[in-house]
């Protein structure tokens, strides 16, 4: 089971993608966790997630985990492909829970739609669906756990 989490290639590749991901999704996740970026901080989050959508508590964290500690997980290549697994089920349940399926697929550019569609989240779907396949890369913890073979 290590070798198929921690199994990377030595190339650019790997490295590129998941801190391509990792860069985009941690300002999101501190928002949640610390509150920057004008975010409402953890306490704030989580009064959101389950007052004001009304989803169980336990989701709202894992909503919060995955986007901070995810992210960080993946800008140092700590078992991105478990971290890649968690945010394609966080940002397909982001598409149909979240209703964006029902904006279609554009973003709310000019906002002359009821909300955001879902083209954003595809692109990290297919990153993180990429990151499976190709391991962490270059300078990744993951490299150090288990040398490329």
């Amino acid at each position: 089971m290590k070798a198929i989490i921690f199994k990377v290639n030595n190339d650019w590749t790997g490295l590129v993608l998941r801190l391509t991901i990792g860069l985009v999704l941690f300002p999101h996740g501190a928002q949640k966790v610390l509150g920057w970026f004008g975010g409402p901080g953890f306490k704030g989050e989580m009064q959101f997630f389950t007052q004001t959508l009304h989803i169980p508590w336990l989701v709202g964290f894992l909503v919060i985990l995955i986007e901070f500690a995810g992210a960080i997980a993946l800008i140092a290549g700590f078992a991105s492909r478990l971290w890649s697994a968690a945010i394609i089920g966080l940002f397909t349940g982001i598409i149909f829970v979240g209703q964006h399926a029902q904006n279609g697929f554009f973003m709310n550019w000019f906002g002359n739609q009821q909300g955001e569609g879902y083209e954003y989240h595809l692109l990290v779907i297919g990153l993180a669906l990429a990151i499976i396949a190709e391991g962490s890369g270059r300078f990744s913890v993951d490299r150090k756990l288990l040398p490329a073979g």
